[in-house]
């Protein structure tokens, strides 16, 4: 029985965990439910990094962003993470949360709505592996860990896929045989939850046809009509799409077919070259944070100028893309680390963007641009909340 099952339904609970796991990081938000309507109260955020490494860290700050943890770990799971973050909670304000939403990449074809978690549901997870071999088995095994730190607490699942249910099939649909959707390889798109929260922010400002870019180490755009997703860049995978940082986006399928001939790879080391090989660090000749990126062009470095042009190349074709399928653009929105700080990154995409009204990607001198935080744990909170009482 999963922690789900243990503790009587109803009620919202009294401290919320927003749990959104990442390869090498685990950030989280604790909350209080609202008192009627509204959003779930935050009271304190943060998180582990270089989860895996030695340079790991562990952060927590309170609702006005006051630093309360900043210490170096060495932290060698997500579950050791969650331990650790679980007992700083207990140790600065005594809670222990009782509601646990965890993000979640990818369900699947047969799990796209947020939902509680039972057994049924990891088992359904659990087939569903081949879809997303390197985030599947992480959320399990961080479910199976809250579930033994935090015996009575209900869980939910907040699936990224789900948002994009709204997609029609002429977005969702690969020129494959049927036979192939038939057994789930179709687009399913990620980073709903960070578009989510994009939607819920924007509220009666919501125009009828907008562009988002996720951008960050994972990067992706959606094109949104009266907010619902209508397209996507990543597909049935979080690789495909626009180059991210060790991500190759899309490219000419034969390429790999001339690798499994030629270099005879098998599907583990195309998996790496794909996901661990590729993207921005592949083009600067190794280095895959934007922000260093961006210093190494600056003193003239000819792969990191590169790097960034062709970033920039790609989501620009995107937006254009989207904005012909949206039949104009009321809104460009960027969100992630990228696109929220890098107003170099932004003003690059946005050159020759004239034509749909944009001059600028300054939100300062263009108004139908905006750089926006993506509230990812504020969302799951929203949807976990939203659960709970439903039980």
């Amino acid at each position: 029985m999963t922690a789900a099952g243990t503790q009587s339904a109803g009620g919202c609970g009294h401290r919320i965990l927003a749990v959104n796991s990442g390869s090498s990081s685990l950030k989280f938000g604790l909350y209080r439910p609202p008192e009627s309507s509204g959003d779930p109260v935050l009271l304190l955020a943060g998180g582990a990094t270089g989860i895996g490494h030695t340079n790991g860290r562990l952060q927590i700050a309170d609702a006005a962003g006051a630093a309360l943890v900043d210490e170096a770990y060495q932290l060698n799971s997500q579950g050791e993470a969650m331990r650790e973050i679980l007992a700083a909670i207990a140790k600065r304000t005594g809670d222990r949360p009782d509601v646990v939403g965890h993000r979640v990449v990818h369900g699947g074809p047969h799990l796209r709505e947020h939902q509680p978690i039972t057994d049924a549901l990891i088992e359904k997870l659990q087939a569903a592996v081949h879809f997303a071999p390197i985030h599947i088995p992480a959320a399990v095994k961080l479910i199976r860990e809250t579930e033994k730190l935090l015996p009575q607490a209900r869980q939910y699942a907040c699936f990224d896929t789900a948002f994009h249910r709204t997609m029609p099939e002429t977005s969702r649909h690969y020129p494959l045989p049927q036979r192939l959707y038939d057994v789930g390889v179709e687009r399913y798109g990620f980073h709903g939850l960070s578009y989510e929260s994009i939607v819920t922010r924007l509220g009666p400002e919501l125009p009828e046809r907008i562009v988002c870019a996720h951008l960050g180490a994972g990067a992706s755009l959606v094109a949104l009509r009266k907010g619902a997703s209508i397209d996507t860049s990543m597909g049935m995978t979080p690789v495909g799409g626009i180059p991210m940082a060790t991500r190759s986006g899309d490219f000419d399928p034969g390429i790999l077919l001339f690798l499994m001939r030629t270099e005879h790879l098998t599907a583990d080391q195309l998996e790496s070259l794909l996901n661990r090989d590729s993207g921005l660090g592949a083009l600067s000749g190794g280095e895959s944070d934007m922000r260093l990126l961006e210093a190494c062009a600056a003193k003239g470095d000819a792969k990191a100028q590169l790097a960034i042009a062709v970033f920039a190349h790609a989501a620009r074709k995107m937006i254009g893309a989207y904005a012909a399928e949206l039949g104009g653009l009321d809104l460009l929105v960027f969100t992630g680390g990228i696109g929220e700080h890098s107003a170099s990154v932004r003003n690059r995409i946005c050159q020759g963007l004239d034509f749909l009204g944009i001059t600028s990607g300054d939100p300062a001198q263009c108004p139908k641009v905006r750089a926006m935080t993506s509230e990812e744990e504020l969302q799951i909170a929203r949807i976990t909340c939203h659960l709970n009482r439903s039980q």
